[in-house]
């Protein structure tokens, strides 16, 4: 398929210049100057970029067939789900107490959950220990369930 941006003269050039490269071995490309070996890479650079715009937009114009955007937003679905839809939302965590509780400032908590924050390391390396951080329960009954 012709390039509509190239003028026919331009595409047959190329096409050749496509056709010597595919020739080419490597003692080709030892025995060119840089100015040679230069210009082939702009060449190079030149069509890979033709070729992924003209790949882009056929994957583009196929998803619009298909009823998809690039985004991968689902248009027009069918009731039936027959298309996949390409995002996938998180799905809902519950909510996570926190079980320790920074003395010095009480609006710091942690859940037990991931890193460790800053104060509690601080803390534990004092010589502290984890337990003494521990926010207790309400009630009883909370802490039969905890366990």
């Amino acid at each position: 398929m012709a390039n509509p941006r190239l003028p026919p003269k331009q595409v047959i050039r190329v096409k050749k210049q496509i056709t010597r490269v595919k020739n080419m071995t490597k003692q080709d490309l030892k025995s060119m100057s840089v100015d040679e070996l230069w210009s082939l890479h702009e060449r190079v650079t030149l069509a890979l970029a033709r070729k992924i715009t003209d790949e882009k937009s056929q994957l583009d114009h196929r998803l619009r067939q298909l009823g998809l955007s690039a985004s991968g937003n689902a248009k027009n679905l069918s009731a039936s789900g027959s298309a996949k839809k390409l995002n996938h939302a998180r799905r809902p965590y519950p909510q996570v107490f926190p079980k320790y509780r920074n003395p010095a400032q009480p609006a710091e908590t942690w859940a037990g959950r991931g890193k460790q924050p800053r104060w509690l390391t601080a803390q534990l390396r004092s010589g502290k220990k984890l337990d003494d951080f521990r926010i207790q329960p309400a009630s009883g009954r909370a802490r039969r369930s905890a366990r």
